[in-house]
């Protein structure tokens, strides 16, 4: 089971420079989670390309509406965020080991929790993931 980030979403919503790859590797996939933090963060994601005219408004929306759908097909399993897995992000920040963020920690302790492998394109996470001996996915070129 993979649980994918903010990151792995936006380059396969949105034309970014590893949408391709992620595309393929999402193809490899049966059993797919998110959390609620995703969809937060897609729409900030979102918000944040139109801002800076990267996206046009219209496919931003079509984005969104396309995810919204996956979501409400059960294309993604949807995890919730409880207080266990804010404990656990607590302590790993905490410990000061990592450079991880706090959104950043609390998806890596969602795939931590669940027992799933973490999939991301964003490398200062799949470190901290390795650090804290968190199965990881790095999707890279």
């Amino acid at each position: 089971m993979a649980y994918l980030d903010t990151s792995v979403i936006g380059s396969y919503y949105c034309p970014e420079t590893l949408s391709y790859a992620v595309g393929q590797a999402i193809a490899t996939l049966d059993d797919v989670t998110i959390s609620f933090l995703v969809e937060l963060e897609f729409c900030s994601l979102l918000s944040l390309k139109v801002r800076t005219r990267e996206l046009p408004k219209p496919f931003a929306q079509k984005a969104l509406a396309q995810f919204r759908q996956h979501v409400s097909n059960g294309y993604y399993e949807v995890m919730e965020i409880t207080l266990r897995e804010y404990d656990v992000a607590r302590t790993w920040l905490a410990d000061f080991q990592t450079p991880l963020r706090t959104l950043d920690a609390l998806h890596l302790v969602c795939a931590y929790a669940h027992g799933t492998t973490l999939w991301t394109t964003d490398k200062p996470l799949a470190k901290a993931a390795q650090i804290l001996g968190v199965n990881c996915k790095l999707i890279t070129l």
